[in-house]
């Protein structure tokens, strides 16, 4: 690993977090690691975050916020853009965040540990990130069922977890899925190819369920 240069203690810090927490996950990651990186002293993390578990949580926020800043969810459509198109929008942007490659790699895997091994900080990133981008591909769902299907229905919440479901497969499987298929590749004509195929399979599913059968309001 190369030190960073950034002249900002505590950019240093989060940039260095990031390749640490990524790559042991964040009970093998040890503040003195990071900071060896980071070229900083121990005491900088306690001054900037409180602790590890401080710095982790401040890391999350900061690798959510960077990816839905580069590729938010609607991709620049309107919300008044066919749902379907606004499907695509959202799976690609889903793939992009963590299948990206570049300065800020690590934080799709550093979100597919957190899932694997969940720790404190995962209740604050639920509320604050999962929980909307969630009830959006819910909203989506329903706009393509177009049966009656409500946002609170379990049947709009499995559909949704079945298209998001697929995405996170592709991220968690890469190294199985690259001897399967060694022509497959996550450039970005890679990615936009799969998320094409993601949400025709899964436009394709929806409307092909059988009818709903609605509860009493």
């Amino acid at each position: 690993m190369e030190r960073f240069e950034a002249s900002d203690t505590k950019s240093r810090l989060m940039e260095a977090a990031g390749q640490v927490f990524s790559e042991k996950g964040f009970r093998a990651a040890t503040v003195r690691d990071i900071c060896r990186l980071a070229g900083a002293n121990v005491a900088a993390v306690h001054y900037h975050f409180g602790d590890k578990e401080g710095l982790y949580k401040a890391l999350m926020e900061e690798a959510f916020e960077l990816g839905l800043k580069r590729y938010p969810p609607e991709l620049g459509l309107s919300p008044q853009s066919p749902a379907e198109e606004r499907l695509y929008a959202f799976v690609h942007s889903f793939l992009l965040r963590m299948l990206g490659s570049g300065r800020y790699a690590w934080c799709g895997k550093l979100m597919s540990l957190e899932l694997l091994e969940p720790t404190p900080a995962l209740d604050h990133l639920v509320a604050r990130y999962i929980m909307p981008l969630s009830e959006l591909l819910r909203h989506l769902v329903v706009e393509i069922l177009a049966d009656g299907t409500r946002l609170d229905d379990d049947r709009a919440f499995f559909c949704a977890m079945s298209i998001a479901g697929q995405c996170q497969h592709i991220f968690r499987n890469r190294a199985v899925i690259s001897k399967l298929t060694p022509g497959f590749k996550t450039d970005e004509a890679g990615i936009a190819a799969l998320a094409r195929h993601i949400t025709d399979f899964s436009i394709s599913a929806l409307r092909h369920l059988p009818r709903a059968e609605h509860r009493p309001a």
